[in-house]
């Protein structure tokens, strides 16, 4: 009765990490290019009573065996990069990647990390950054005298002076990664590369796989409300068995202490 009642803790722990992560998902449904996660499962290491293939006798073996599995854990969680919806916003400085592909940033500390949220502005020296003081990589400082702003899906980024004149300031490069799903979400749309997700690769947006870049849009969350939903109900339902199965698990105990 011990080992069903460790078993049936192990359940509670993982419905509830799950829980968590399904609430991040639905607390994050309006977040500009938030990615949905997964929660993966394994089961913990089995008791064998008996070995499938036991002797049973001078010539004969047990066909199966009899194992007893002792539970459950989260095996890893990790961010779903399926393409969100497109919302567009007619803002010059938004811009939002069409396919695959990380926008380069650095952070006021110096850092180098990766997004795809693309909701950019102009700062008080009039370099493109994200709302958190993130600038663009390679930095774009745009002329005080430009009256329009454009960025073509491959990445160049023009502007338009007073004097009707046109300017190429530079070009946008996308970042990608061998194994996405190995990167470390650090929070405000960012992540990090990890060993697990290997170097980021640079390009130009449209090229060796790589999407392209849509002026005047951002990219909604992926999160799919109704389907999280539905998880939310399922992991609800399994804490509630887990619940149950402790409590008869502690009353046959109990009977069993009883017995005289």
């Amino acid at each position: 009765m011990i080992r069903a009642l460790n078993t049936a803790a192990t359940g509670l722990d993982a419905q509830q990490a799950n829980i968590e992560r399904i609430s991040t998902d639905i607390a994050n449904v309006n977040t500009d290019a938030y990615k949905k996660s997964r929660t993966e499962f394994d089961d913990l290491i089995y008791q064998n009573i008996k070995e499938p293939g036991a002797a049973l006798g001078a010539s004969s073996q047990s066909p199966v065996g009899i194992q007893i599995g002792m539970g459950v854990k989260v095996g890893a969680t990790h961010k779903n990069f399926e393409q969100g919806p497109s919302k567009i916003t007619n803002h010059p400085y938004d811009l939002m990647v069409s396919g695959k592909g990380f926008f380069p940033v650095q952070t006021p500390n110096g850092e180098l990390l990766y997004s795809r949220t693309g909701a950019f502005h102009l700062d008080n020296q009039r370099k493109i950054v994200l709302s958190n003081g993130a600038q663009l990589l390679p930095q774009f400082t745009v002329p005080s005298n430009a009256i329009a702003f454009s960025v073509s899906p491959q990445g160049e980024v023009k502007v338009t002076l007073d004097d009707m004149s046109e300017n190429v300031l530079g070009q946008i490069q996308l970042a990608s990664f061998s194994n996405e799903q190995g990167l470390v979400a650090g929070g405000s749309g960012m992540y990090k590369p990890s060993p697990g997700s290997g170097q980021a690769i640079l390009g130009v947006p449209g090229e060796n796989g790589l999407g392209g870049v849509q002026q005047g849009a951002l990219e909604a969350s992926n999160v799919n409300i109704a389907n999280s939903m539905v998880e939310m109900i399922a992991a609800q339902r399994s804490y509630e068995m887990g619940t149950k199965t402790m409590k008869v698990a502690d009353e046959m105990m109990a009977a069993t202490a009883n017995i005289k």
